[in-house]
């Protein structure tokens, strides 16, 4: 019988391309991966792995068996959530990857309830961009991870993951609040992009500049949806400063400094020195949680998906199970290598 630890090794080799890669996420020295990589061709006396270069690559027979492997460490999985689902205490350990604004505003009242309720629950937290935290659930490297994806931008799919709606939060224009734009009603443009309107507002400060933007670095949805949505008045903004700390951009326009174009969830705590503008058709950001199917039953997971929910719902945002289709249910095959994921750009981590 093939042994389950060098098949993962196998696996983490064609996810992570080099054997420094695999030893670093597995916790172990390159000489070891190697050695237990080699134990697994005497197993199946077959060669797996082919010389490239410097580096090393999958045979075709090498690919099959990672093919191969993904169903047993469903049912593995499936298994461990099946013995904790019949003991009477809930214990193990979850890891939580989540992006910024919903580790300042949905976390630390999670942890909270979760302490109280479930203390034999272990919870480890980590921060991580949208689109790599999707990757690292669908790897089996995180359990449960909290992302995004703007209007017009899907968020990249990965097989064998399930998604749940958790929040939907509004975009809004963020100015200083003695910023004066004269008179008028709503301001922006549509979450569409290029093809809504733009309000007075939106187009004075575009038209007249008086305080540059504060935006995410370029390549991100969450940079590109703000370009569309000050692209679609007829005019670029001035952009001067770039951050992917959204904290940054509240204390910049807190300041006095510069406007921006911010989720709902990072202004729940904003400071009295920002004014808050609506942009036309009212944006809405969706923020989901998404686990291995194979996890989707474990006791921890549900307990920490059902904190998550229990939390976002008393943000007094709008209900999550309300938003579009495609955020929920299983998603569909990865991306191919090279390729750009569904959505088109990286996903922000706003």
């Amino acid at each position: 019988m093939l042994d389950v630890r060098r098949l993962v090794l196998l696996r983490e080799l064609s996810i992570r391309g080099t054997m420094t890669a695999v030893a670093r996420a597995m916790n172990l020295a390159p000489s070891s991966v190697s050695e237990q990589l080699a134990l697994l061709e005497r197993e199946t006396r077959t060669r797996l792995l082919r010389r490239a270069g410097r580096t090393v690559q999958l045979t075709d027979a090498g690919r099959a068996l990672v093919e191969r492997t993904e169903p047993i460490l469903d049912a593995l999985e499936e298994a461990e959530a099946a013995l904790a689902s019949a003991g009477e205490e809930l214990s193990g350990r979850v890891t939580l990857a989540v992006f910024q604004s919903a580790a300042l505003t949905v976390l630390p009242p999670v942890l909270t309830l979760l302490r109280a309720r479930q203390p034999g629950l272990r919870l480890e937290v980590v921060q991580y961009e949208p689109e790599a935290a999707l990757h690292e659930t669908w790897a089996r490297d995180v359990d449960v991870v909290v992302a995004e994806q703007y209007p017009g931008h899907a968020a990249p799919h990965w097989p064998g993951l399930d998604r749940r709606p958790l929040l939907r939060d509004e975009l809004q224009l963020v100015v200083p609040a003695g910023l004066d734009l004269g008179e008028g009603g709503e301001c922006g443009a549509s979450g569409a992009g290029p093809e809504g309107g733009a309000g007075p507002q939106l187009r004075r400060l575009l038209e007249d500049r008086p305080l540059p933007w504060v935006m995410e670095p370029r390549g991100t949805a969450t940079r590109h949806w703000a370009e569309q949505v000050c692209r679609s008045t007829g005019h670029e903004p001035d952009v001067r400063y770039v951050s992917a700390d959204l904290q940054v951009h509240l204390a910049l326009v807190a300041s006095g400094n510069a406007v921006a174009l911010l989720p709902g969830l990072m202004l729940v705590d904003a400071p009295a020195r920002l004014r808050r503008i609506p942009l036309d058709g009212r944006p809405l950001r969706t923020v989901f949680t998404s686990v291995r199917s194979s996890s989707a039953r474990s006791p921890a997971v549900v307990a920490v998906r059902s904190a998550l929910e229990e939390v976002a719902a008393g943000l007094g945002l709008e209900a999550g199970r309300d938003g579009p289709a495609e955020a929920s249910g299983a998603d569909g095959p990865p991306p191919a290598q090279g390729q750009v994921p569904v959505g088109g750009r990286t996903a922000g981590g706003a």
